[in-house]
């Protein structure tokens, strides 16, 4: 098994720096805000659902169930992340704790949401077990995460001018795959195995209206853990390079402007519990 210690100390240094986590609410989940309802809709969350919403972050998935009249619970180990969300949702119960060892009876729940948490921990299959144990038999869970490089949108441009312009200097330590779990062929057997069934897979159209064709780049320098890593540290050559070889993925493939709509489209993953 390999060590995810240095990356699971990256994601935690990261997302507490205030910065980042008022970044991200501000700009980058503009895309991750139209996947709140399908989320929403997937554990057919309702008056009388027990919510625990993992990886909340601001809150905007708690947000999405306390509308469709949830109990909600929302957990991070973000600090910075949990003042946005309690400051965003006074409607919710927010607390600070491990996703992998959650400190909840179990079968407590009804409805486990993971709003693109799954690349922010070492150990997903863990996450998975303990969601399976806190909820009811019968309860549900649906989590996000963002389509690779194979699909088409900002991803892709991202990550592929950060391979191409990048320093080589600058990596990240070992870690699960950004975009693993978009994948059902890693998902659903880690699901069955933590005693999931009636698998579902969803692709969203998730996007961002952008006025500049490099805001993409923008967006993931200054609200992300991983790609902040990879990108705040580049000397300015490099950095410049990769913004430019965006903007020219974004031009080439959505138009000349002045506006433009960058997809950065996401995948949804359901199961029942048995």
């Amino acid at each position: 098994m390999r060590d995810t210690k240095a990356f699971a100390e990256l994601e935690k240094r990261e997302w507490s720096k205030p910065g980042v986590a008022g970044a991200y609410a501000k700009g980058f989940s503009k895309a991750a805000d139209m996947v709140v309802p399908h989320l929403v809709a997937a554990v057919q969350a309702g008056p009388g659902t027990d919510a625990l919403d993992l990886c909340c972050g601001h809150g905007n998935v708690s947000a999405g169930l306390l509308v469709a009249k949830a109990r909600v619970t929302g957990l991070d180990f973000s600090a910075a992340m949990l003042e946005l969300a309690r400051a965003a949702v006074p409607g919710a119960s927010f607390v600070e704790g491990d996703a992998m060892q959650l400190a909840f009876d179990d079968a407590t729940f009804d409805a486990v949401t993971i709003g693109f948490g799954m690349p922010h921990v070492p150990e997903p299959p863990r996450v998975l077990a303990e969601a399976r144990r806190v909820l009811r038999p019968g309860g549900r869970i649906a989590f996000s995460t963002w389509c690779g490089p194979d699909v088409e949108g900002a991803f892709g441009y991202v990550f592929g001018a950060i391979r191409a312009h990048g320093s080589p200097d600058i990596v990240l330590p070992p870690g699960p795959g950004a975009n693993d779990y978009a994948d059902p062929d890693i998902a659903y057997p880690v699901l069955q195995a933590a005693g999931f069934g009636a698998f579902h897979c969803e692709t969203v159209a998730s996007s961002w209206h952008a006025d500049d064709p490099g805001l993409a780049f923008d967006f993931f320098r200054d609200g992300t853990a991983r790609g902040g890593a990879l990108l705040r540290p580049q000397p300015e050559v490099h950095a410049r390079r990769i913004r430019d070889a965006v903007v020219e993925r974004v031009i080439e493939n959505h138009g000349d402007g002045p506006e433009w709509t960058i997809p950065m489209p996401a995948v949804v993953i359901s199961a029942q519990a048995i």
